[in-house]
């Protein structure tokens, strides 16, 4: 069977060959023709400035729209934070209407203007429509017909923040390694074109890589899709273009750190968007990828969007000490420092311990040494693949594990200072869930 490619020049070879005219509403192939000097008349399949169907769901308010096979069709509307669904209709969507509409959705992105498909593979379509981000999903990569289209529900300027003229003043000059970090739906990739806005005005070179290509920038500001280059192929690109900053939108696999890193290195002003339900969690993400020494040579800044605001901006810097908790001076070592950016608190520290990386919450320390109560010991955490290894500060023989203010345990201590558990034991198993979810650990 022909790829569709192949068939495509068999019908413009068809049609030179006859000195024929072609007709077709297909865009790439009327332009294709038009350069191999065969007359063709472009029949766009969907009327430039009538409204597509899927438009007719969304009114004002509305973030996205969710049509599924079987289901009423509905629409998530509100702001970061304050978002709601609601029932647009009280028919369900039969299988022929959403193959109506993604056909119109297929054609429209081929036809109109500021409109691409970003994928189309079998199972799935990623199509960008004007402002529109779309994604259809059908059997068998789905159980069942869907469409999810999205759109910006409010473009910002940075001014519209609040930010404290500190930072202001940081992200306007030093800030060449950001961090855009939140949840899902939390306005961080809204934030991200505000900045990328802001350096395009104050005339720096601005490109952004974005999987799909959906971010509303200015037309100075270049947009690079991840899905139709690889991650080597953009390097190379970036580096011979050489812009002032690239927003990446979104960083998450190991390709996408590399990649990060290995511009910021060459000297190239990167923003990151990245996926964390707190800003600590989107620098831990790069620990493992890259080396610990190597962390604030990367990113300098995090800023966490939380419900459409900027909730935290860390600075980051590297230093040799002693780390907090520690006091033999032969301990020191490379360590960073992170703190908060408006009152440079410092907030946590990170460094390498043996063979473990360590991630100090500072203000947790601080909290255990005012306490005042002798029973609970003070201690700090290392961690492999195999087993994690507390380091008390004080000794002791025995200790009592706590979580969550219920007794676990008693164990003995090895030497007087270190309790090494591993993970596959049942203990393990209990002390990786509390860490995870955050639920208080602590031994007496």
């Amino acid at each position: 069977m022909a790829k569709r490619g192949a068939i495509d020049e068999m019908i413009r070879n068809l049609a030179l060959d006859e000195n024929g005219t072609l007709f077709t509403s297909d865009k790439v192939q009327a332009e294709v023709a038009q350069v191999s000097d065969i007359k063709v008349i472009y029949v766009a399949s969907v009327q430039v400035g009538g409204k597509l169907t899927f438009e007719r769901y969304f009114k004002e308010g509305y973030m996205s729209v969710h049509l599924k096979q079987d289901t009423v069709p509905r629409a998530k509307a509100g702001s970061p934070g304050q978002w709601e669904f609601l029932d647009l209709a009280k028919k369900k969507l039969k299988e022929k209407d959403l193959e109506k509409i993604s056909s119109e959705i297929v054609d429209a992105a081929r036809t109109l203007e500021h409109s691409f498909l970003e994928r189309s593979k079998r199972g799935h379509v990623i199509a960008q429509i004007r402002k529109y981000r779309i994604v259809i999903t059908r059997p068998p990569l789905s159980d069942a017909w869907e469409i999810t289209i999205v759109r910006p529900v409010k473009k910002l300027e940075l001014n519209d923040y609040n930010l404290s003229q500190r930072v202001q003043n940081r992200l306007g000059g030093r800030a060449e390694g950001m961090l855009i970090a939140g949840s899902p739906g939390s306005g961080k990739s809204t934030f991200a074109q505000a900045l990328a806005k802001t350096y395009a005005d104050s005339n720096k070179v601005v490109k952004s890589l974005e999987s799909p290509r959906d971010m509303q920038l200015p037309p100075s500001v270049t947009q690079y899709s991840l899905t139709k280059a690889s991650h080597n192929e953009l390097r190379d690109i970036l580096l011979l273009t050489r812009p002032d900053y690239t927003i990446y939108d979104e960083v998450r696999n190991l390709e996408d750190f590399s990649l990060f890193a290995d511009l910021r290195l060459a000297g190239v002003g990167m923003a990151g968007v990245v996926h964390a339900s707190n800003p600590i969690d989107s620098i831990q993400r790069f620990i493992g990828k890259i080396e610990v020494g190597m962390i604030p040579s990367i990113i300098d800044t995090v800023i966490f969007v939380k419900e459409g605001q900027v909730q935290k901006v860390y600075g980051l810097r590297m230093g040799v000490k002693v780390p907090s908790g520690l006091r033999e001076k032969d301990l020191a070592r490379p360590v960073v420092d992170i703190y908060d950016f408006d009152t440079e608190e410092l907030e946590y520290e990170i460094y390498s311990f043996g063979d473990s990386t360590v991630v100090m919450p500072i203000k947790k320390l601080k909290q255990k040494s005012r306490k005042g109560d002798r029973t609970e010991l003070r201690w700090r955490m290392l961690e492999n693949s195999k087993y994690f290894e507390f380091m008390f500060f004080t000794p002791t023989k025995r200790v009592s594990v706590v979580i969550n203010n219920i007794l676990v345990t008693k164990l003995p201590v090895q030497k007087g200072r270190s309790l090494r558990i591993m993970k596959k034991s049942s203990l393990g198993k209990e002390i990786k869930h509390a860490l995870r979810n955050r639920l208080e650990l602590r031994f007496e």
